[in-house]
């Protein structure tokens, strides 16, 4: 089972930004697989806390952990670092603040993020769905296959920085690394680029994905496909697409939460008299019974019958909601036979009754 990732960086929950990467600061200064070479444990320990770090320093990741838990990470596509090298092609820039200079295998860059809407029926956001999207996105060149020049002309090492792609440069007590001017941090010199890609390994094509949204999504949430943006230049890490969810609107029912509201009309005789009904659910039809005296507004609660709850996998009820519908034209006929059972009940006496044990309510409440 996978820790929590605000106790993996030794943070509590209202931990600021500043919070979250000055604790991750120190736990990659003390796990950094340059420190502990070959060690396995630390390098677990160092992926741990970066995959923390990646969730909560994004403020969108971060909302949908503090709502789901893992499940919604794990929901959204997000699957962790698969080792040390993702982790330096996503936070090469950090950790060149962190030290003062970044690893060589920083040379990649990650990709950068994307942005993708989609419209979802609302019953497929109950019950969960597959969709098929198309996305416009920087993928690898095939013709180069990422290297940005073409086999026959490798490149060159940087005389410059003799491959380092950075030079340093003392100040004081002070050593200063910056960026290589002649080879841009590359390390490497282009003889010649590739033709389709002009030397960034990379293209920008349509791709069709086909993405699995989790049952219990609602309107507005975004899901986070890791890995699905932009491939990064030089072999970078491609980067996230971000997904935000638009439900239609049900023309019968309606979500609260993990709660599925509808109303149903009865008439003023099937309330007094009371009656079975068949009622349409998002999990099928329901025989429920209208008890006799049933009062407008008042509720039944279906169990187990609305959506899950995306994080605790709990299913929610179906609450129906009465609404007695009183006839507004009638046949003098009618109204005599009304009449009849309105005297027959007392009905007007018994109103007077409660009119005036409300109004000695009301002058003991306020001392009249």
């Amino acid at each position: 089972m996978k820790k929590d990732y605000y106790e993996i960086l030794g943070i509590g929950k209202t931990a600021n930004n500043t919070d979250i990467k000055k604790a991750y600061r120190q736990l990659a200064i003390q796990y950094h697989p340059d420190k502990n070479h070959g060690n396995k444990e630390s390098e677990e320990k160092f992926k741990e806390a970066s995959e923390a770090y990646e969730i909560l320093s994004n403020p969108e990741k971060r909302a949908l952990y503090d709502q789901f838990g893992h499940a919604g990470i794990q929901g959204a596509g997000f699957s962790g670092f698969q080792n040390v090298e993702d982790v330096f092609s996503s936070f090469g820039d950090l950790f060149e603040d962190f030290f003062g200079f970044s690893s060589s295998k920083n040379r990649r860059q990650r990709g950068s993020d994307l942005e993708q809407e989609t419209t979802i029926d609302f019953i497929e956001a109950c019950f969960g769905v597959e969709k098929n999207i198309s996305v416009q996105k920087n993928v690898p060149c095939e013709i180069c296959e990422r290297r940005g020049y073409p086999k026959d002309h490798p490149p060159k090492t940087c005389s410059y920085c003799h491959g380092a792609g950075q030079v340093r440069h003392a100040q004081g007590f002070f050593t200063i690394a910056t960026t290589c001017p002649e080879c841009n941090g590359h390390g490497k010199i282009f003889t010649k680029t590739c033709e389709e890609c002009r030397g960034r390994g990379m293209v920008k094509k349509e791709k069709k994905l086909s993405i699995k949204i989790p049952a219990g999504v609602d309107d507005g949430l975004r899901l986070v496909l890791h890995h699905e943006g932009n491939v990064g230049e030089r072999g970078g890490q491609a980067g996230d697409l971000y997904l935000l969810i638009h439900v239609k609107q049900h023309e019968t029912f309606v979500r609260d939460h993990h709660h599925i509201l509808s109303e149903l009309p009865i008439t003023v005789f099937q309330a007094i008299l009371g009656t079975t009904f068949t009622v349409a659910t998002i999990h099928g039809e329901e025989k429920i019974h209208i008890a006799p005296g049933t009062q407008s507004m008042e509720t039944i609660i279906l169990k187990g019958k609305g959506v899950m709850d995306i994080r605790t996998h709990k299913t929610g009820n179906h609450i129906l909601t009465i609404k007695v519908l009183i006839p507004k034209h009638l046949t003098e006929k009618q109204k005599e036979l009304l009449l009849e059972i309105s005297k027959s009940m007392d009905i007007e006496n018994q109103t007077s009754s409660e009119n005036v044990i409300k109004k000695k309510s009301k002058k003991r409440l306020f001392g009249l």
